[in-house]
């Protein structure tokens, strides 16, 4: 099953139970990178650009994220488990997940560039794979995209700022 799942496949309990692991794998494993890597004086000692947000911002709106990259990851999965859009979605996860440290452990903002250029690319790409056979999928992660090439543009500038 190539295209999007229909209404009575996402409402079975497997699919259901599925969605669940989704939503706890991506939302728990994000919260718990994020707990690890949160700011510290490092960054809050880097010259900032003036459209970088307030530190509070980012816990919401990576919560509200990770429930639509889960919710997009899981529709993916019912459809079709071994696609090039699952593989798709499995690598912009694994280079999500490793932004973080290579940003804020590792206290390199070039690291950073290094995973998130990627990222961004291969979440467009999900995008535009999923456009014409899910496009709620596709429409899931349009907010992820933008925030992700926003977050790529202050990555690029703390880069060449500091």
């Amino acid at each position: 099953m190539a295209h999007a799942p229909t209404f009575n496949d996402l409402k079975q309990p497997r699919a259901l139970l599925t969605l669940a692991l989704f939503l706890i794998i991506v939302i728990g494993v994000g919260a718990l990178i994020g707990s690890q890597t949160a700011p510290g004086l490092w960054y809050a000692g880097l010259e900032k650009p003036p459209f970088n947000p307030p530190d509070w911002v980012f816990a919401p709106v990576w919560f509200a994220l990770y429930a639509l990259i889960a919710i997009a990851g899981w529709r993916t999965f019912l459809a079709a488990p071994l696609s090039l859009a699952m593989g798709l979605w499995l690598v912009q996860m694994l280079l999500n997940w490793a932004w973080s440290p290579a940003f804020f452990i590792a206290e390199n903002l070039w690291l950073g560039m290094v995973v998130i250029v990627p990222m961004l690319a291969v979440i467009v790409a999900f995008v535009a794979e999923r456009w014409n056979r899910d496009r709620v999928s596709a429409l899931l992660f349009l907010p992820y995209a933008a925030w992700v090439a926003f977050a790529t543009l202050l990555n690029a500038s703390l880069a060449i700022l500091n």
